[in-house]
């Protein structure tokens, strides 16, 4: 063998090695998502035989690991092998309320019950997946057409498991998914080349012959026209005609097998702590009335002399607050973006080499999209980051949330901590690409509020927009917990965001809607944000003038997304050492 200076794996890190791409194979989409170019041909097998196949994995998994002695593994590897085996025993948990037996997730584990709505599925699956794939060569697209040829079978695999639900009374609630089958039907188009399904298509690299470009998408276009196309339109019949219909008229997480058990389990896995429902309700409250305080404030120094719905209202209606036109608002998002760049040295001592991108959401996307979201980019696809930026219905979606927005998915927020969490040297891949929600998404609200020290919120509207979210975040916990665990009702919890927000009606019914379908994901975002600015203050304070925030920075994004937990035992470690060092005379 030729010793081409790579360091030889540990046992441990072997079979790390070895299951992480085990398991990409299991799920072809999350590989092409996190740029493994193997698995670009096909889709997640969800027959019985598949889906089995991946609970015997999750428990082969799991025993393998536990094999491993701690005590004999060096410091790095024992907290590689701590953070694997919780995350295999939390995904084992999961199986007694449908979880789906794939362990990693950046967002909500899926449920193979209730493996369709309005923020997740085949329908939402399909384009996203072709588009991220490479297209650089041949192999490239044949495996594009491959996986579309394919794509009938896996709808056909999500209408069965739909219907398995529905034999055991597992649904989404009616009201959050009334727009899926829209969703589906904009799949379809009335010539192939104008599907969504086929922009993958539309681009292709000079150097491919034109020959092989024809054949290419002559091959593509037959393939959607009779295979595909079909397929799509035997999905929406039955998602209109007899899934939807039967759909359960309940949103609490109590009308899905488990009930209370799996929201707790679920509260757990995203937050990475032990606190209860009524826990994370009552911090979510102290956090509205300490927020409502400072936005009161706010507005005062506006010159508004209204109450406070009368100054949502304003920054809901008023035309100033509103771009014209898509290309305009994305125009806008652009520069937000490229006036932090320049700004984040000061913040960070390490700083990634992945660019990103701002893009508009796809359209067939748009109308049941955020504001804003961020995808992953992968060096090894040659895929930048990218901010997609919401630029459907422009006079729903004010200025004055744009900079917290671009903050938290962009930078500092997701795309810096992400790409950086995927550079980070002798990592194993599944800290490089999966982490705590509660990390990841407690980094970008963080992000949000470091903007005045990198140059934002100048203007008093886009700080209230940044309270605004911030609020919206701590409301999460309070409506979240309550629809699901206290019995609030959804217009309950529509007119408490309602009341203490600025924020459009489209977003307002959106995230509920979201919340609803996606039990516990959302309180990950306040609970982490609390734990990096509770570790902030408390380096700040034991360190004093020794204090460096770019060292800080460093230091909490240095070992990748980790629980709270093992998060705040590495920022006091590193503030002991930093107590320890001499001072500097």
């Amino acid at each position: 063998m030729v010793d081409d200076g790579t360091p030889a794996l540990t046992p441990l890190g072997a079979f790390l090695a070895r299951d992480w791409v085990a398991w990409l194979a299991e799920k072809p989409d999350f590989a092409t998502e996190v740029g493994h170019p193997d698995f670009n041909d096909r889709w997640i097998d969800d027959s019985p035989p598949g889906i089995e196949a991946r609970r015997r994995h999750l428990i082969e998994s799991l025993e393998a690991v536990r094999q491993f002695e701690p005590s004999r593994l060096a410091g790095a590897e024992r907290l590689s092998h701590r953070l694997y085996r919780s995350l295999l025993e939390e995904a084992v948990r999961g199986l007694e309320y449908g979880d789906d037996p794939f362990p990693f997730h950046l967002g909500y584990p899926r449920n193979l019950w209730v493996p369709l709505n309005q923020m997740d599925g085949i329908q939402i699956q399909a384009g996203d997946t072709l588009q991220l794939q490479p297209r650089r060569t041949r192999k490239d697209f044949a495996d594009l057409l491959a996986r579309l040829r394919a794509l009938p079978v896996a709808i056909d695999q999500s209408i069965a498991l739909l219907r398995r639900g529905l034999e055991h009374e597992a649904t989404p609630p009616r009201v959050a998914i009334h727009g899926v089958p829209d969703q589906i039907r904009g799949l379809l188009a009335e010539t192939p080349a104008e599907s969504v399904l086929l922009r993958p298509f539309q681009s292709m690299p000079s150097g491919l012959p034109e020959s092989d470009r024809a054949r290419i998408v002559a091959d593509a276009e037959a393939t959607y026209r009779d295979r595909t196309a079909p397929a799509v339109r035997r999905f929406l019949e039955y998602v209109e005609r007899e899934y939807l219909p039967h759909c359960r008229e309940t949103i609490a997480a109590s009308g899905l097998p488990g009930g209370a058990a799996a929201y707790s389990h679920h509260v757990r896995w995203q937050t990475t702590t032990d606190l209860s429902p009524q826990q994370i309700h009552d911090l979510g409250m102290s956090e509205v009335v300490r927020l409502r305080a400072a936005m009161e404030a706010l507005m005062r120094s506006t010159g508004f002399s209204g109450t406070a719905k009368e100054f949502h209202e304003f920054l809901r209606t008023h035309p100033s607050f509103y771009y014209a036109s898509g290309p305009e608002l994305l125009a806008g998002y652009r520069a937000i973006a490229k006036s932090i760049d320049p700004e984040l040295p000061n913040l960070f001592g390490l700083l990634p080499r992945q660019p990103y991108g701002v893009v508009p959401v796809p359209d067939y996307r748009a109308s049941n999209s955020p504001s804003a979201y961020y995808v992953s980019g992968s060096l090894a696809a040659g895929r930048a980051g990218t901010f997609f930026a919401n630029t459907a219905d422009v006079s729903k979606r004010p200025k004055w949330e744009m900079e917290a927005l671009t903050l938290h998915e962009a930078v500092p927020g997701h795309h810096l901590q992400l790409a950086l969490n995927a550079e980070i040297e002798d990592l194993p891949e599944f800290r490089r690409r999966s982490g705590p929600t509660a990390f990841i998404e407690g980094w970008g609200l963080y992000a949000e509020s470091l903007g005045e020290e990198v140059g934002m919120y100048h203007d008093p509207y886009a700080k209230f927009g940044q309270l605004t979210y911030d609020m919206w975040r701590s409301l999460r916990l309070v409506v979240d917990t309550g629809m699901h665990a206290l019995g609030w009702s959804r217009e309950r919890a529509i007119d408490m965001l309602r009341s203490e927000t600025g924020r459009s009606e489209i977003d307002i019914t959106f995230e509920v809607d979201r919340y609803i379908v996606w039990p516990g994901q959302a309180l990950a975002y306040k609970v982490g944000q609390l734990k990096f600015r509770e570790l902030r203050t408390y380096a700040e304070h034991r360190l004093g003038e020794r204090f460096d925030v770019r060292a800080f920075h460093d230091v909490v994004l240095g070992e990748g997304a980790l629980p709270l937990d093992e998060l705040e035992h590495r920022v006091r470690a590193w503030v002991d050492e930093e107590l320890a060092r001499p001072v500097p005379v």
